[in-house]
């Protein structure tokens, strides 16, 4: 298993010389909060993104102005500095491969990004490392071999379809409840290359933020229940109200994906809980994420520092949490105007222990436009907190 890991190309590299600059794919809100520590950590960031007013490029030290999945300028990126990582994964991981070889240093590897871009690969990783999956099946080209509705058979209704790419926040992605929509739903996909995956009932939504670095040191974070309206994460709640045993599931899962990827960086993991209680690993994200955001208020080291950390050759941070308890709510965009929009973000700003993070970019409705953490005593209860956040920026 380790030896066929190691033949894909996912293989850490070292680095010859003291890190400075760090370059990142993207410019969105993951990298402007990347952009606030890096000073901390005596480094500089340059970043490759569309536009001028991307929120990093206000905090980074140059901007590449190209897209995520432009190979000419992330050589460009490249010599500009030292190392580069990812705010997200939407990239030419086959176009890059070249600039790989010529020596530039991607952190994590072009080998786990690939994984990431595909999720197909990911369920297949999985499986290898032995780590619980939903039980899925391929469906479309090559991989449709049975069948449509014999696939569909051995899953049984209700199940998910999941475009194989390109996929986030609940896009690409449809729950089909009966055989009758089964065949119009690939067709509203365009035939394209998607797996069939189980419903899996879960009474809750896990996850965790593990780092590694390219020494092999890990640093795991608490364990996290998130909540999900339309697919798309609205809350966190910290720590996940879960079984010893659970937690210990969960972290084991995680440590043996990043030893095996030989994973420098950072990465999310999304699990699903069962009524029984056992962990199904759903998908993973190879960079800072939601369900990390409450750290930088609530440990010593937030996801953003130790994905830097990570990347740069600096020891990982520590990572327990220095409250009992804390939460975040995403703040998306509304259907109301500009002003009530800051209206709103005003009235959260006066809210006790919250810290609001606005990330400057366009207001539209449904776009991630901020998050608000909130650090709690052991005696609140956070899923009240959650829900009064949430109607000071939701309510009409």
């Amino acid at each position: 298993m380790w030896a066929g890991l190691h033949s894909q190309g996912i293989m850490e590299q070292r680095f010859p010389q003291p890190i400075r600059r760090v370059g990142v794919i993207g410019g969105g809100q993951l990298a402007w909060m990347m952009g606030l520590v890096a000073p901390t950590l005596d480094l500089e960031l340059v970043v490759q993104t569309p536009q001028a007013t991307d929120p990093a490029v206000a905090v980074a030290q140059a901007a590449v102005l190209a897209e995520v999945n432009d190979v000419a300028a992330t050589q460009a990126l490249a010599a500009q500095c030292d190392v580069i990582t990812f705010e997200n994964e939407f990239i030419d991981c086959e176009g890059l491969q070249t600039l790989a070889d010529q020596g530039t240093i991607f952190r994590p590897s072009l080998a786990v990004l690939a994984l990431v871009l595909d999720k197909l690969k990911q369920r297949q990783c999985f499986a290898r490392l032995g780590l619980p999956n939903p039980r899925y099946e391929a469906l479309g080209g090559e991989f449709e071999a049975d069948g449509l509705e014999a696939q569909a058979a051995r899953l049984g209704f209700p199940l998910v379809m999941k475009t194989r790419r390109l996929g986030y926040d609940g896009y690409g992605t449809t729950v089909v409840r009966t055989l009758a929509e089964l065949s119009p739903t690939w067709e509203r996909f365009r035939f394209a290359p998607v797996l069939l995956e189980e419903f899996v009932p879960f009474k809750q939504e896990l996850a965790v933020m593990v780092a590694r670095s390219a020494s092999g040191e890990v640093a795991l974070y608490p364990t996290v229940e998130t909540q999900q309206v339309n697919q798309i994460c609205r809350r966190v709640l910290v720590p996940a109200a879960v079984s010893a045993e659970v937690e210990t599931t969960i972290t084991g899962m995680a440590r043996t994906l990043v030893e095996a990827l030989n994973l420098v960086g950072i990465v999310g993991i999304e699990c699903f809980l069962t009524q029984d209680d056992r962990v199904l690993i759903n998908e993973i994200a190879p960079r800072t994420h939601n369900s990390g955001h409450y750290s930088l208020d609530a440990c010593p080291t937030s996801q953003f520092e130790q994905q830097l950390r990570a990347v740069s050759d600096r020891p990982l941070g520590p990572t327990h949490l220095t409250c009992p308890q804390a939460v975040m709510v995403n703040l998306l965009g509304l259907e109301v105007s500009e002003y009530r929009h800051q209206e709103k973000l005003a009235s959260l700003k006066q809210f006790p222990q919250a810290t609001v993070y606005w990330y400057h970019k366009g207001i539209r409705p449904g776009r991630k436009l901020g998050h608000v953490t909130c650090r709690l005593e052991a005696t609140e209860d956070p899923e009240q907190v959650a829900e009064t956040l949430e109607r000071l920026w939701y309510s009409p």
